[in-house]
């Protein structure tokens, strides 16, 4: 309360509760806050309610792409451990998509571009991920631990690899749609109005802001400004057993997974 309003009228005036010009900004910017917030939560509902919309067969399906994949070896298709290995391969397969039938992706190499086929490889496991994935120890015993650095250099990974890739080869079939998910013009005519509302009047950093207490993009971009000269001793740390990591891989009979590179973003060691 203003002290000159309570010289003016007495002490009486503070039994009514009278807000400030400070204290009616604040209301507002709070009222403000509250209604982000509101908006936030029903957009959230309302792409959920988007996802569980019922899917529809589709008449006549049609083909988009190519997607591979791998499976059994026919040798292997044929022997005695064929189930084991099916086993395996049901857990650690992966699938790719291309709209190319021979999977090639163009790179520039020494100022040309070329086509490479695009590489694709089982799935590894991390070692919180292998515990979970209900191998038999028989199983287990089938792959070894590798350990490499992620993108950045920032710490050292440990991941399951299988030690007996050759047994699985890769196959390309057609990528079929069949089946079409309805839509509803009502949940996305208002997902687009909140849309347009939030990114013309710039309010994605400040929603942010309020749910993660801190704005996430910003603290993005400075980071990489920050780490050289915060988590420098990391990097040397890092760089001091780069040489038993490739030791390690050796003795397993298997190469490096990723190179050691030292980005931009990251102090070579020594430096």
């Amino acid at each position: 309360m203003d002290t000159k309003l309570i010289q003016q009228y007495g002490e009486e005036i503070l039994s009514y509760r009278l807000r400030t010009a400070r204290q009616k900004k604040r209301m507002q910017y709070k009222d403000f806050e509250k209604q982000l917030l509101k908006i936030n939560r029903e957009e959230r509902k309302l792409v959920i309610k988007q996802r569980n919309i019922e899917w529809v067969p589709l008449v006549p399906p049609f083909q988009r792409g190519w997607k591979r994949f791998f499976v059994l070896r026919e040798d292997v298709a044929r022997s005695k451990q064929a189930e084991f290995f099916e086993n395996i391969l049901r857990k650690i397969n992966t699938q790719d998509w291309s709209h190319r039938r021979d999977f090639k992706i163009r790179k520039r190499r020494k100022g040309r571009k070329k086509y490479i086929v695009k590489e694709q490889q089982l799935l590894r496991p991390y070692d919180f991920e292998f515990p979970r994935m209900n191998f038999s120890e028989a199983e287990r015993q089938l792959f070894h631990e590798v350990f490499y650095y992620e993108k950045g250099g920032k710490r050292i990974v440990k991941r399951y690899v299988f030690s007996e890739p050759w047994r699985f080869v890769l196959r390309v079939r057609p990528n079929m749609i069949t089946r079409v998910q309805k839509r509803d013009a009502k949940i996305e005519s208002r997902l687009k109005e909140i849309k347009n509302y939030l990114e013309r009047n710039k309010l994605r950093e400040k929603l942010y802001k309020l749910l993660h207490g801190r704005n996430i993009q910003w603290q993005c971009i400075s980071s990489k400004h920050e780490y050289k000269e915060k988590y420098a001793y990391k990097n040397k740390a890092l760089g001091e057993v780069s040489h038993l990591i490739n030791e390690e891989n050796k003795s397993h009979g298997t190469a490096t997974m990723e190179k050691i590179e030292w980005t931009t973003d990251t102090a070579a060691p020594g430096t």
